[in-house]
């Protein structure tokens, strides 16, 4: 399909919540007739325009006609539950659209020793991964597997504050949300039916690391190290950024983090000056 082409197929963003945010956006640059939906448009939809805002819910068929016919998807929350994620896949997909769905690499089994590529099995005991791989085999959908999501109004900093880290040597793997965005549109006019990919920046990151950089870059306070038998994974992002030849917007963590510290102090800085 031709670029041109492309561009003309209308894009369907289901539960556009953070993530489905940038996807918007990203779509929106690109000329695309783009709708998010939530089952709550009002609420949760105030950054789409509003005539971009969709009522829909997966388990009642009744919004399902909502959508825009013959739409290519990006479905952003859990494929649950499964009998009605299948029954909508069945009822949305035809040859013409593509239908990515974000999962997540909690897929993939901890304490892996080596590095994980789309080669590691999934558990297929987890509920969500379950009804994705049936999506996927039966479908021909497109899974991304996600790794923690990060960028503006999603900061790793402020989960230290909040003390929703552990200073230890657990591995944690990252990507800006802008990459995602990127890449989900990607996969929608590259990704060969079926496939998934791993969405990672590809540097494995200790938190003990993370945390050693916060505090002695921004002095921000940090929790005690701790020693965990968690070691966390290693995820390898080689084949989405091969297949689709993308190079990373936010390849350096340390350097994205500093100015997403640096973009939310500068309120508080002008405020201060103002002597708000």
């Amino acid at each position: 399909m031709s670029r041109l082409a492309h561009s003309a197929v209308p894009l369907v963003i289901l539960g556009a919540g953070y993530t489905g945010r940038f996807i918007y956006h990203a779509a929106q640059r690109q000329r695309r007739s783009v709708v998010a939906t939530s089952r709550d448009p009002t609420a949760h939809l105030s950054f789409a325009q509003a005539d971009h805002r969709v009522l829909f819910d997966v388990r009642q068929p009744a919004t399902w006609s909502h959508l825009p016919s013959g739409s290519d998807i990006v479905w952003c929350f859990p494929a649950l539950p499964a009998d009605a994620a299948g029954t909508f896949a069945q009822y949305a997909i035809d040859r013409k659209n593509r239908l990515v769905v974000l999962g997540s690499t909690s897929a993939f089994p901890a304490g892996f020793p080596d590095v994980i590529d789309e080669r590691v099995p999934v558990d297929l005991s987890i509920p969500r991964v379950s009804s994705e791989e049936h999506l996927r085999t039966t479908f021909g959908v497109t899974i991304l597997r996600l790794s923690g999501l990060y960028g503006p109004g999603r900061h790793v900093f402020d989960w230290i504050r909040k003390g929703k880290i552990k200073n230890s040597n657990t591995y944690v793997n990252l990507i800006h949300v802008e990459d995602v965005a990127e890449l989900c549109l990607l996969a929608l006019r590259y990704a060969l039916p079926g496939s998934t990919y791993i969405v990672s920046d590809g540097q494995p990151r200790r938190w003990a690391e993370i945390c050693r950089f916060a505090t002695e870059r921004f002095h921000i306070e940090v929790p005690p190290a701790t020693v965990t038998r968690e070691t966390g994974k290693r995820l390898s992002p080689r084949k989405i950024l091969s297949d689709f030849n993308y190079r990373l917007k936010h390849p350096d963590l340390f350097k994205a983090l500093s100015e997403l510290e640096t973009a939310a102090s500068e309120p508080h800085q002008s405020s201060a000056r103002r002597g708000g």
